[in-house]
């Protein structure tokens, strides 16, 4: 039964998935014009360039929580277990060519990324206790008039929530193990207090959370391994050469590394990369859709940030220190990539850097697996209720027991299954709603109200 599973999943994220993340992607990207490269320094401006700016929304901004909140509300849920814990999978799996196909599906995810978001915005709505709501689940059904379809993503995506949590408990459990000698059940229980305390307030305790949570964690973790790569200055240049260089060529087995070939690579690049950003998946945009914005335009742009935090900023940071400190290529590095990114950071920053990993990953799953189970919520009140929100909150802590405990290997597999079973049906209406994503975007980036009013005000500043 194991067996068919991990077979199950290697299929679907062979060339069915691959295909279909890859052609939306350039479609998406073509289709907008390429205006997230066009308009990158102004995109930078009005998301991470303005955080440390005094902000002054407008009168017609609306929302639950703030911008910045829902992007790290977002980012608490992506930057998780796939960025510590999946890369190295991708690189034992895949080899360093993995990393460049994680950086190409990161490039075209952009696209894909901002349409989800504009859409959430564009079509949510206000549930009974006066919270705004959205996500695929809605804009399928307003947008496309497929109910039938916005159930599917809703069904799908419940069931990858406790699927991920299962893999983010498991992730945490091996590493708390690893470090410092804790059995698994014991970081489970604590693990589901963390998160039950959390959760239990909603979407406005979550953003606030968040906001004071995301930024020093991603700061923590990425200044350990600058660190690490600092000190292996030299095997940069031997780092970018593994990634290019393999990315379209099979690489023998060498040391602990079992080989891989070019579908290998590509396979685990992107099914790792879909995991990490979450772009085409579906989940990102239901935080999203409760900011205060003026325009869904406003709000796309947030997430565009998203994707290069988390793929191109934390992902290759965490693929540096794997391939730099040489780790991936040791004896029976194989039997368990899951561990490689706590023992390289061991190797360079000694027994501290065994605590960062775990530390790091702690806050990373923590966070990932409060924000998750949110998402499971809301699909819980689109498909039966808001009444219903408190099972799915007793199921999701639940399952984080159970995945500490867990089998890793069938875990990763159920969870590629699941997010293809989301991709699949959120896919479907990006690209039928698209013409609604690029009058959005031209009537954002041609009007004063918004675009040509900000680089005006600019100017004059």
């Amino acid at each position: 039964m194991i067996d068919r599973i991990v077979q199950l999943s290697d299929w679907i994220w062979g060339p069915p998935m691959i295909i279909l993340l890859f052609i939306s992607g350039i479609f998406l990207t073509v289709r907008l014009g390429f205006f997230h490269l066009r308009y990158a320094k102004y995109i930078f401006g009005q998301t991470v360039g303005s955080l440390f700016k005094k902000q002054n929304p407008t009168k017609q901004a609306e929302g639950t929580i703030s911008p910045f909140q829902a992007l790290t509300s977002a980012l608490a849920c992506t930057i998780g277990a796939g960025n510590i814990v999946g890369v190295p999978v991708a690189i034992m799996l895949g080899g360093p060519g993995a990393i460049f196909w994680m950086w190409v599906i990161a490039l075209l995810a952009g696209a894909i990324k901002f349409s989800e978001v504009v859409l959430a915005v564009r079509y949510r709505e206000k549930n009974a206790k006066g919270e705004y709501v959205g996500g695929p689940m809605y804009y399928i059904t307003k947008g496309l008039k497929m109910k039938w379809l916005g159930v599917w993503f809703a069904v799908a995506l419940m069931f990858e929530v406790a699927a991920s949590n299962m893999v983010q408990a498991n992730s945490l459990a091996l590493s708390v193990k690893e470090t410092f000698n804790i059995s698994p059940i014991v970081t489970g229980i604590i693990t589901m207090i963390l998160v039950g305390a959390v959760i239990i307030g909603g979407i406005k305790r979550i953003g606030s959370f968040t906001e004071k949570f995301v930024p020093f964690m991603v700061f923590i973790y990425l200044a350990g391994a600058l660190f690490i790569i600092i000190m292996n200055i030299n095997m940069v240049g031997e780092v970018f050469g593994l990634i290019f260089g393999y990315a379209f060529k099979p690489m023998a087995a060498a040391g602990g590394f079992g080989g891989a070939v070019i579908a290998q690579a590509i396979r685990h690049g992107f099914a790792r990369g879909v995991y990490s950003n979450e772009a085409g998946v579906g989940t990102a945009p239901i935080a999203h859709a409760t900011a205060t914005t003026d325009h869904p335009v406003r709000q796309g742009l947030w997430g565009l940030a998203e994707v290069v935090i988390d793929t191109l900023v934390v992902c290759t940071a965490t693929a540096f220190v794997i391939l730099s400190t040489g780790v991936w290529k040791a004896e029976g590095a194989g039997d368990d990539p899951s561990a490689l990114t706590s023992i390289a950071f061991s190797e360079g920053l000694g027994t501290i850097g065994g605590y960062v990993v775990t530390i790091s990953l702690l806050f990373f799953v923590v966070s990932t697996v409060i924000v998750l189970s949110f998402y499971g919520e809301k699909q819980a009140e689109f498909l039966f209720g808001h009444k219903a929100v408190w099972v799915m909150k007793v199921v999701y802590v639940l399952s984080i027991l159970i995945g500490a405990v867990g089998g890793a290997k069938v875990m990763w597999s159920l969870l590629d299954i699941s997010l293809a079973a989301m991709a699949i049906p959120n896919i479907i209406a990006l690209l039928l709603l698209s013409k609604e994503v690029v009058r959005l975007k031209n009537e954002y980036f041609n009007s004063m109200d918004f675009y040509l009013g900000d680089i005006r005000r600019k100017k004059s500043a």
